[in-house]
């Protein structure tokens, strides 16, 4: 027999010829309206309230939509155990995220990144917003989510994959959560005011939340990898991910924000700047 066996699905051979192609391309348009939609919405929202800050909670909620979406479109194949854990993971991800970008922002004006962007714009300020951010993150949220779309029309049983993304996933989910609590905390006494939050999770890397992304995208990853054409439509997806997270909107932006701080230029020298690992000595 060519090929050989793991997790209920058999690699080599036709292993291409398994995946179920036409339905997940018709999933892909689905998953496409689905954030479009959802942009589109939170487009109209932003326009009425004036202030364009908004579109950072639908990043998550784009994702939970795109994930209900094939979870329904996707009946009848795939593994429901599968299926439905997918789902799951990423709505908890995504809502979470979305909660915690809500009331982080609450009360406050437009966001400096936005303000500073939409200064550039030649005609129509939200015109403007709407081609270069809004659409712009419907597509990343399209193009991010090709693992939660492939996994869930990944053919055969569960295999110890499964396990080891979700228990990643869980690691980066608490690396998230813990860091932004940590920092809440922080900046809610006013002891602190202008000081550099280096305690905690803090003070192992500079963003933790970005490396809890990062290891989210990469564990969701993991759940289609029972199938190497899954696997392989999908990868683009946490290697884009990673990239937004170090070199493009992530962590290079907010550094550069941070950079004239008093205090952060020590504090870089005895931090990680992205994978954890003990602070150097001051």
């Amino acid at each position: 027999m060519n090929g050989f066996q793991w997790g209920g699905f058999r690699w080599g051979g036709s292993p291409w010829s398994a995946f179920p192609w036409g339905a997940f391309a018709v999933n892909l348009a689905w998953a496409a309206a689905a954030a479009l939609a959802v942009l589109l919405v939170t487009f109209a929202v932003a326009v009425r309230a004036g202030v364009h800050r908004i579109v950072d909670v639908a990043w998550g909620i784009g994702f939970t939509a795109v994930a209900a979406v094939t979870l329904a479109a996707s009946a009848g194949h795939g593994d429901l155990i599968r299926r439905v854990l997918v789902t799951a993971l990423t709505a908890l991800w995504g809502l979470r995220l979305a909660v915690h970008i809500a009331r982080r922002g609450r009360g406050h004006g437009e966001d400096p990144r936005y303000e500073a962007l939409l200064a550039k714009a030649p005609g129509n300020r939200n015109a403007y917003a709407l081609r270069v951010v809004y659409l712009l993150q419907g597509a990343l949220v399209w193009l991010v989510s090709l693992p939660v779309q492939a996994a869930q029309y990944v053919p055969g049983p569960p295999s110890p994959l499964l396990w080891c993304g979700t228990a990643l996933w869980a690691a980066g989910l608490a690396f998230e959560a813990v860091g932004d609590a940590q920092l809440a905390r922080f900046k809610a006494d006013p002891a602190n005011q202008g000081r550099i939050m280096d305690r905690g999770l803090w003070s192992w890397t500079r963003h933790p939340n970005y490396f809890g992304d990062f290891c989210v995208w990469w564990g969701l990853f993991l759940l289609a990898c029972d199938s190497p054409a899954a696997a392989a439509v999908s990868v683009v997806s946490p290697l884009v991910m990673s990239l937004l997270l170090t070199r493009g909107s992530g962590a290079r932006l907010l550094e550069r924000h941070l950079a004239d701080r008093p205090g952060y230029a020590d504090y870089q020298a005895r931090t990680s700047g992205f994978l954890p690992r003990p602070p150097r000595r001051r």
